[in-house]
C-alpha cells in the first residue's frame, strides 16, 4: 500500500513541479485557456500564474477559446488574474464568449484574432432559460459591481463590461452612442479595437497569432507554452474534500492510539493527510515545506506520548501548534510577494473548514471513545497484543476477580502504557485493565473505578 501512494505522490510531484522548472527570468509564458471555464481550470491557472512570478517571468499570455462556463469559476479566476504583479495579456483566438469576456477583462492586454469576438454574458441557468426575475436582478447586480471593479483595474471601459451582461446598460462614450439598450454587447475584432477619441474601444490590437501579439505589443523574450498536466480535476475534488480528509486524518490516529495492535486506522490517516496535503500542492496553494512542518509536528506529539506522558506538555503542545498550522498554511492562497502573515481575509475559509473538520472529529472521538471498549472488534485486538511474564486475572470469573479485592477503589500501578489498554499490577497479580479513554504512562498508580466480568476499568490515581 505504501509504495503506491509514495510513487503517486512523486509522479504528481514532478508533474507541477516542472512548470517552475522550464520557467526562466524574463520569459513570455503562454497559458491556453480553452474549453468550459471549471474549477479544474481555475487550479490550472492559479498554479501557473504563482509559477510565473516566482520565477520571474516577463508577462503571461492567456490565448483564450472559450464559449463560457461556471459564472463561480470565471469570479475565482477574475481574483487570481486581478492579483497578478507582472502584466498579463489576453488573445482572443476565436471566442472569448459570456464568462470568458469577464476573463479577459480582468487582464491588463487584450488582443484579437481577425475573426473573433467577445461578449455575450448574459447569466442563464444550465439548462440555457433565463434566470428568474428575482435571482437574475440580483446576479447582475453582483456581477456589474465585480465587472466593472475589474474593468477599471485593468484600465478598460466599465460601461463596456457592464454591457456584456446587462442587456438595459447603454454605452456612450462623449456624444456617440456605441451600444443602445435592448441586448447584451458583443464586439467583433474590429469594433472592439476602433478608436474612439483616440483609445481604442476595448482590445489593444489584432493579431494573427500569438508571435505576432508579442511583437505588436513590445514584448521580447523566450516564449514557453504550459499546459493543464491532467490533474487539476483532481486536485480540486481533493480540495473540496478538504474537511472531510482532515477528519479522515484525525480519527485514523486517534484509532491508531486508541485500538494495540491495529495498524490499518494509521495506514487511513497517513492516505488522508498525504491526499490533504497534495491536492493543495498541486492546486498551487502549498509546497512540501507545508508537509515538513506537519511530519515535524507529529514527531513532537509522538515524543510526547511515548517518552514524556505524565511528565511534560512542551512537546505535544509545539507539536499541535505545528501541526494545526502546517494544516491552515496549505490552504491559505498566499501569492509572491505578499506579506508572510496571512491576512484575516485570507484566513477565514480555511479556519473554517478546519473548524468543521476538529468539531466533527471531536464529536465523533466522543462517541468512540465511550463505547469502542466494549466492542468485539477492539478486544480482538486487544487479546493479540504481547503480555507481560507473569499470572493473569484475564478471563477469571467475575466471583475470583471480586475476591481478589478488585472492587471499585481498589489501588494498583500500570505495569504498560494504557492506551487505553493494557497491563497493572494489583499486589501480586497481573491484570488486562481499560482505561475509558485516556492514555496512562506505565508505572503511573491508578484505581479501579469498574468491574464487569472481565473487564477492569481504571483510571489515574497520580
Amino acid at each position: 500500500m505504501k509504495v503506491p501512494i509514495f510513487v503517486l505522490i512523486c509522479c504528481l510531484g514532478v508533474e507541477t513541479a516542472q512548470a517552475r522548472d522550464v520557467i526562466h527570468k524574463g520569459d513570455i509564458i503562454v497559458v491556453p485557456l480553452r474549453g468550459e471555464i471549471s474549477p479544474s481550470l481555475l487550479m490550472f491557472l492559479r498554479r501557473t500564474e504563482k509559477a510565473a512570478e516566482s520565477s520571474g517571468a516577463l508577462a503571461i499570455i492567456f490565448e483564450m477559446d472559450t464559449y463560457g462556463g461556471r459564472l463561480d469559476s470565471a469570479a475565482e479566476i477574475t481574483n487570481v488574474l486581478n492579483r497578478a504583479t507582472i502584466p498579463t495579456y489576453t488573445f482572443i483566438n476565436s471566442n472569448a464568449g459570456s464568462a470568458g469576456s469577464l476573463i479577459a477583462l480582468a487582464t491588463e492586454h487584450i488582443y484579437m484574432a481577425p475573426v473573433s469576438a467577445i461578449g455575450a454574458a448574459a447569466p442563464v441557468l444550465p439548462t440555457g432559460e433565463d434566470l428568474p426575475l428575482t435571482e437574475r436582478e440580483k446576479t447582475i447586480s453582483y456581477w456589474t459591481a465585480l465587472i466593472r471593479s475589474s474593468a477599471i483595474k485593468n484600465g478598460h471601459n466599465p460601461d463596456v463590461g457592464e454591457a456584456f451582461m446587462n442587456k438595459d446598460k447603454e454605452v456612450k462614450i462623449g456624444d456617440r452612442v456605441i451600444h443602445p439598450k435592448g441586448t447584451v454587447l458583443t464586439l467583433n475584432a474590429q469594433e472592439a479595437t476602433e478608436k474612439i477619441s483616440g483609445k481604442p474601444l476595448l482590445a489593444d490590437g489584432i493579431a494573427a497569432s500569438i508571435i505576432d501579439l508579442t511583437q505588436k505589443a513590445g514584448l521580447k523574450g523566450n516564449i514557453v507554452s504550459l499546459n493543464p498536466s491532467g490533474f487539476e480535476q483532481l486536485a480540486f475534488w481533493i480540495t473540496a474534500l478538504a474537511p472531510l480528509l482532515l477528519l479522515g486524518g484525525i480519527l485514523g490516529a486517534y484509532l491508531e492510539f486508541k485500538i494495540p495492535g491495529a495498524t490499518l486506522p494509521g495506514i487511513i490517516s497517513a492516505i488522508c493527510f498525504a491526499l490533504f496535503f497534495l491536492g493543495h500542492y498541486l492546486a498551487g496553494l502549498a509546497g512540501w515545506e507545508v508537509v515538513a512542518l506537519f511530519v515535524l509536528g507529529m514527531t513532537l506529539v509522538l515524543i510526547e506520548i511515548l517518552f514524556f506522558a505524565h511528565s511534560t506538555i512542551v512537546f505535544g503542545v509545539v507539536g499541535i501548534f505545528l501541526i494545526v498550522a502546517s494544516l491552515l498554511w496549505a490552504m491559505i492562497d498566499r501569492y509572491p510577494g505578499e506579506t508572510f502573515f496571512p491576512t484575516g481575509q485570507m484566513l477565514a475559509m480555511p479556519l473554517l473548514k478546519l473548524f468543521f473538520a476538529m468539531i466533527a472529529a471531536a464529536i465523533v472521538i466522543a462517541i468512540l471513545a465511550r463505547y469502542l471498549p466494549r466492542t468485539g472488534l477492539y478486544r480482538r485486538f486487544a487479546l493479540i497484543t504481547s503480555n507481560p511474564p507473569g499470572p493473569s486475572l484475564a478471563g477469571a470469573p467475575r466471583e475470583f476477580v471480586t475476591a481478589f479485592a478488585l472492587t471499585p477503589g481498589a489501588r494498583g500501578s500500570a505495569i504498560t502504557i494504557l492506551r487505553p489498554s493494557g497491563k497493572a499490577r494489583f499486589a501480586d497479580q497481573v491484570v488486562d485493565v481499560v482505561t475509558e479513554g485516556e492514555f496512562i504512562a506505565a508505572q503511573t498508580p491508578i484505581t479501579v473505578i469498574q468491574t464487569d466480568g472481565m473487564r477492569v476499568v481504571v483510571k489515574s490515581s497520580g
